[in-house]
């Protein structure tokens, strides 16, 4: 059985993102992000973020101004804060477990591309070009703090009871109850388990 272009993205694969059903999802999420960012009705509003996730657990907040490619790819767990300029750039799933907060201008990005200049593009049957993007899930765990201006990369899974420090570039994998900063991030000090 052969892939659709979506799957491919979801898997890792190499896609096509002029793929119909790739452009459907991507404007049905600028719609709703669009509404999310300027509607003055609340109810409105609750009814886009309803929309636009794959998942929203109970009271979570979206406060500001927020960004994200598809939407659909996100899942948002119970008790979920996200502060103004949060960009999810949700080219794979983004997971946030239950009672996250994330601090204003914090990035997630699911993409990225080869080192090797010459295997970032590729060539179509028709002789196009198209950019080749390699995906990665990120999931966050439960009781997670990121502070400000945090980059969280494609493939990693923050644990849970995590401080992910202001700034930090997040590139690896996080364990359960710690603290994170630095670029790339490293685990700074631990912090007991939650019982």
């Amino acid at each position: 059985m052969q892939l659709t272009e979506h799957q491919k993205l979801l898997a890792g694969q190499d896609y096509d993102y002029r793929d119909p059903e790739l452009q459907a999802l991507l404007a049905q999420g600028r719609r709703l992000v669009e509404t999310i960012n300027t509607t003055g009705d609340p109810e409105k509003r609750q009814a886009a973020i309803q929309k636009l996730f794959h998942h929203v657990g109970q009271r979570v907040t979206l406060n500001g101004h927020f960004e994200a490619l598809y939407g659909d790819h996100v899942s948002l767990g119970d008790d979920v804060f996200i502060n103004g300029n949060c960009t999810f750039q949700d080219s794979n799933r983004i997971t946030l477990g239950d009672r996250v907060i994330v601090a204003p201008d914090t990035k997630f990005y699911c993409g990225q591309h080869s080192l090797d200049a010459r295997q970032r593009f590729g060539v179509r049957p028709d002789g196009s070009h198209y950019l080749i993007t390699h995906t990665q899930p990120i999931t966050v765990g439960n009781d997670v703090w990121i502070g400000g201006n945090v980059t969280v990369i494609g493939g990693v899974h923050i644990g849970n009871n995590v401080v992910v420090a202001a700034g930090a570039v997040v590139v690896k994998d996080v364990p359960d109850n710690c603290v994170v900063g630095g670029v790339p991030a490293k685990v700074i000090k631990t912090l007991p388990a939650l019982d």
